[in-house]
């Protein structure tokens, strides 16, 4: 195993090797004549050209001079005083980066921002280059550009800084919270709903709202299915990623709705009012009778969904949405879907950890544009034409202000397959714990051992400052965790086959 670790380390670094050298940092704008209060944007610069001071009290705030009508390619670019104390603004273009630096250098310039309305790039040259060169120079996109006029005016100054970035966003433990409450939850749930279907048959009710969906277990040929069925969705979605993505999100309202009602109808049962019924009815997915408290659940649950799909790319607040919406979702599949053995959830985990695996760390060295298929489908794609991101993650904004949550990453995401994967055997686990009286100590262990799979990933989140597979950490953590004290408490062979029924109500 710790072989394994470090080979994989090194192949990743070898690939971080390889990729041209290129930092996030900000250019802070104030208005010269007073105005509003000074702003960051976005910047794209390469240190070797020059580097750039880490605080923004260090850093020279200086005139931000627009020279967007010129290429500055030749020396008839520059201005007949030239750009003495200056930033320029120019457009990017026409010549190499090391032209426009150069002449703005040379004109007195103390340091350059190029306008692109494109993708931004590294701006990039050579080792003489560099040496010759002692001016920082960084790309702004165009449309940073004209908020800062829209704003600010034309006389502003800026002042170019690269902060440093936090080791771990503090939303880290928002994120933490979430997962392990979800998959403590789920597991609880999930197991208590089976045990008692299995064993309380004769308190059914026979209420149609009351009557539960039945559970789903999975077998050796579903997860076979499953994973490739997993695999090629990835695939198509990261070769046709501008079309298939509304296809996901509409399937997230759906199925997030769904979940929202699955989750809270318990909770409205109990209420003591709208009982009375609605009967002779032709309204889709409900019994001849429907409580009108459970038709108004439905509608505010497809109400939350239709607005959170209105207003998905509203960062300020859909995010809170989105949680809600994906957790649950997951509450839901972690009731729906039950692992029958621990032989199945071994199957189900190891397949997918070296999915999980395969797909960030090795499809680097098969794809052109050495990125990750995994972190580039789960962010979205640079290129892409919609701007949209697959819902099927929780997210939570970065609360530390640093020049990659601005530029980049403005959200922390953990997937829901980090959720679900480890969280069917949370549920697998309560369920033995019921089966053999064992005080939930498999159902305890297994979610402490997620938790600490969890802090092991967002360490190494932390160390290697690239997209983890979480899978990677969760999957040995809680797969040893419940075996070894399966053979610790010799029940090793029950726990294996989920045999031993020995149910015990007073732990339901």
């Amino acid at each position: 195993m710790a072989a394994a670790a470090l080979e994989w380390l090194a192949a990743a670094c070898l690939l971080l090797a390889v990729q041209v050298a290129c930092e996030y940092g900000m250019v802070h704008v104030v208005s010269e004549t007073g105005g509003p209060k000074g702003k960051d944007y976005c910047i794209l610069y390469n240190s070797q050209w020059a580097h750039l001071p880490h605080d923004l009290s260090k850093a020279s705030l200086l005139q931000l001079r627009d020279w967007t009508t010129s290429m500055l390619c030749s020396p008839s670019d520059l201005p007949a005083k030239g750009f003495s104390n200056q930033i320029p603004l120019v457009t990017r273009g026409n010549c190499t980066f090391y032209d426009k630096v150069r002449l703005a250098q040379g004109s007195g310039a103390h340091g350059l921002l190029i306008v692109s309305k494109e993708t931004l790039v590294p701006p990039g040259g050579n080792k003489t280059q560099y040496e010759e060169i002692g001016i920082p120079v960084a790309l702004l996109s165009h449309k940073d550009m004209l908020d800062i006029f829209k704003n600010f005016g034309r006389a502003v100054r800026a002042a170019l800084y690269a902060p440093h970035e936090p080791m771990l966003d503090y939303n880290m433990v928002i994120i933490f919270i979430m997962a392990v409450g979800t998959v403590a939850l789920g597991g609880y749930w999930a197991g208590s709903r089976d045990v008692k279907k299995r064993y309380m048959k004769h308190k059914r009710d026979d209420e149609p709202e009351k009557q539960e969906d039945e559970a789903v277990d999975v077998t050796p040929v579903m997860t076979c299915v499953f994973v490739v069925m997993c695999c090629s969705m990835l695939v198509l979605l990261y070769y046709f990623y501008d079309h298939l993505v509304y296809v996901i999100i509409g399937i997230f309202c759906l199925a997030s709705s769904t979940g929202l009602y699955s989750c809270l109808s318990p909770l409205v049962q109990r209420l003591p009012f709208g009982k009375c019924r609605i009967c002779d009815n032709s309204l889709p997915y409900f019994h001849k009778c429907p409580q009108v408290r459970m038709l108004l659940l439905a509608l505010f649950c497809v109400a939350v969904s239709v607005v959170w799909g209105v207003f998905r790319n509203e960062d300020q607040w859909a995010w809170i949405l989105q949680d809600a919406l994906g957790i649950a979702f997951c509450l839901y599949m972690l009731k729906t879907i039950r692992l029958p053995t621990f032989k199945a959830c071994t199957l189900l985990l190891l397949v997918l950890f070296i999915y999980d695996v395969f797909f960030v760390f090795i499809t680097p060295f098969l794809t052109k544009s050495g990125n990750s298929i995994m972190v580039e489908v789960a962010t979205g794609p640079a290129d892409s034409a919609t701007h949209e991101k697959l819902p099927m993650v929780l997210k939570v904004p970065r609360l530390n202000a640093s020049p990659l949550a601005l530029c980049d990453r403005p959200f922390s995401l953990l997937g829901f397959g980090d959720i679900l994967v480890p969280g069917l055997l949370v549920a697998y686990c309560h369920r033995f714990d019921i089966q053999v009286q064992s005080s939930r100590v498999y159902f305890v262990a297994c979610t402490i051992a997620y938790g600490i799979g969890l802090l092991v990933t967002f360490m190494a989140l932390a160390l290697m400052q690239r997209g983890q597979p979480a899978l990677l950490y969760l999957v040995p953590c809680t797969l040893i965790t419940s075996g070894t004290l399966a053979l610790w408490r010799r029940e090793l062979g029950m726990f294996w086959t989920g045999s031993g029924f020995a149910v015990n109500t007073s732990l339901l």
